[in-house]
């Protein structure tokens, strides 16, 4: 495959006119009806409800745009605990096996892909500003092997610092939870950062890695008053989901309603960005 491919063209290699793209059923008959196969790497551990949620949704495009597990096509699966030593592995897993096209599902699996191989055509879904973390060359025309669908700009962050201050003025400090290892845990933080002076608003970070820096970063920040949490959405913050809204202790002392932009409704009441979990996992065809 050549190194700088046009979206529609990529686009039509995926299973042969299949998930991506709904082309007329005269062009799909047309197409080889050979056993293709399909890799997807997730940084969700196999048990994750919301990983499973993303990628059922996408089995049942496939299904029915005609691609049928077992028949036409085969789906090779591989779920990681998102940290990255194993997501590179992973990656190279499915690299040998020497799919047709391989699906990144969010920021965490993209870089690991494009390390293991710069020829395999690689989709990517839920992805935050692909340009900036440098993904692809451009929105209009990406090059290289690599496209997909993006949800929002870095620049986009400080837009929720702004609006927590406009649901709770009080707020004079902001928990901003984040993932350090993946692109838009660092980018997406400095965006909120160059804003934070401006709206007088002091921010700490509290990192995501495990259970336990979660609840001791909170439990931290929640001693002082007049705080606020914003968190950076990601798939170990995903993760984590019901410890960070589920009415744990140290998020009930004087904090105000977080804002979750990429985590589901759970307890707690919260400013939300609602969106059906299903249809994340459903590709579309892009605008010509």
């Amino acid at each position: 495959m050549a190194s700088h491919i046009r979206r529609r063209t990529f686009l039509a290699t995926l299973l042969g006119g299949g998930a991506a793209v709904a082309w007329p059923v005269a062009a799909r008959s047309q197409q080889t009806r050979a056993m293709r196969r399909i890799g997807v790497l997730t940084p969700y551990p196999a048990d994750d409800a919301e990983g499973h949620a993303r990628l059922t949704a996408f089995a049942q495009a496939l299904q029915q745009s005609g691609w049928t597990v077992g028949q036409n096509v085969r789906i090779d699966y591989r779920w990681g605990p998102g940290n990255a030593e194993t997501m590179r592995k992973y990656a190279t897993e499915l690299v040998a096996l020497a799919p047709d096209v391989v699906l990144a599902s969010t920021s965490a699996a993209v870089p690991p892909l494009l390390e293991a191989s710069r020829t395999v055509p690689i989709v990517f879904a839920a992805v935050a500003d692909p340009v900036a973390a440098g993904f692809v060359e451009s929105l209009a025309r990406p090059g290289g092997n690599a496209t997909g669908f993006t949800v929002y700009e870095y620049s986009i962050s400080g837009k929720w610092l702004e609006l927590l201050k406009e649901v709770a003025p009080r707020v004079m400090r902001a928990a901003v939870l984040r993932e350090l290892g993946i692109a838009p845990g660092l980018a997406q933080f400095g965006a909120i950062q160059a804003l934070a002076p401006s709206l007088g608003v002091e921010l700490r970070p509290v990192g995501v890695r495990d259970a336990d820096e979660i609840e001791r970063g909170l439990a931290a920040f929640a001693q002082g008053s007049d705080g606020g949490i914003i968190v950076i959405g990601s798939p170990r913050a995903a993760m984590q989901r019901d410890l960070i809204a589920g009415g744990q202790a140290s998020l009930a002392r004087g904090l105000q309603r977080p804002l979750l932009p990429r985590c589901r409704r759970s307890d707690l009441l919260w400013a939300r960005f609602p969106r059906p979990v299903p249809a994340r996992g459903r590709l579309r065809r892009p605008h010509p």
